[in-house]
C-alpha cells in the first residue's frame, strides 16, 4: 500500500484538480475562500506538501463543482 504523496498517481489527481481550479479562472486565494481555508491550504495541496484525506477532497471536488467519481476513476486507472 502506498502512503506517501510522493507518488506519480496521486501527483496527477492533484493536477486535475489545480487544472480544474485554474480553467475556472479561481485563484488559490479565491478557492481557499470557498473552503473557508487559508490560501496557503490550496498552495500546499497543489504543491503535494499535503495531502488531501477522503473528507476533505469531496469537499474539493465540491467547491469546484467536480464529480467526484471522475477523479476516483481516474486514479483507479492508474493503478492498472
Amino acid at each position: 500500500m502506498i502512503k506517501h504523496i510522493n507518488d506519480s498517481r496521486y501527483h496527477a489527481l492533484i493536477e486535475w484538480l489545480k487544472t480544474a481550479r485554474t480553467d475556472q479562472g479561481l485563484s488559490v486565494r479565491d478557492l481557499g475562500k470557498i473552503l473557508d481555508e487559508p490560501h496557503q491550504f490550496v498552495v500546499k495541496v497543489e504543491t503535494c506538501e499535503r495531502k488531501l484525506n477522503v473528507f476533505e477532497y469531496v469537499q474539493y471536488c465540491n467547491a469546484l463543482g467536480l464529480d467526484t467519481a471522475i477523479g476516483i476513476k481516474k486514479l483507479e486507472a492508474s493503478f492498472k
